[in-house]
């Protein structure tokens, strides 16, 4: 499987942006995707999940409202609209997969496969 992240850039505080991550390689129906993100000196963390079999969204308490997760299975794709953006968003984002959920979805060490990462800086 392979993941490609895109569309990152420099906002400003309040814009929105939409990442995208693009797969190959698998039945994309069969990947659990989740975004997580790394700000400059912390640690990686959970964004937001999309669990295919149902359907069903998840998000960190920090981008709640403010992010939306969605699935193009037509295209191969997840999305990540983020709206409200604030100087704490800036980070590298990364998208990450794997073969069917895991209940644990917010765990990176959960998922097999990683994008390069896209990095969103927002100025305030």
């Amino acid at each position: 499987v392979q993941l490609q992240a895109s569309g990152g850039g420099l906002v400003q505080s309040g814009d929105s942006l939409r990442l995208s991550c693009a797969a190959s390689g698998r039945t994309f129906s069969s990947l659990a995707i989740a975004w997580f993100r790394q700000a400059p000196g912390k640690e990686r963390e959970f964004v937001a999940a999309y669990r295919p079999s149902a359907r069903s969204t998840y998000y960190a308490d920090s981008v709640k409202g403010r992010f939306t997760i969605s699935r193009d299975n037509a295209k191969n794709t997840v999305h990540l609209q983020m709206n409200s953006l604030n100087a704490e968003d800036t980070a590298i984002y990364y998208c990450a997969g794997r073969v069917y959920w895991s209940v644990q979805y917010y765990s990176g060490a959960q998922y097999n496969y990683w994008g390069q990462g896209t990095l969103v800086t927002v100025s305030s």
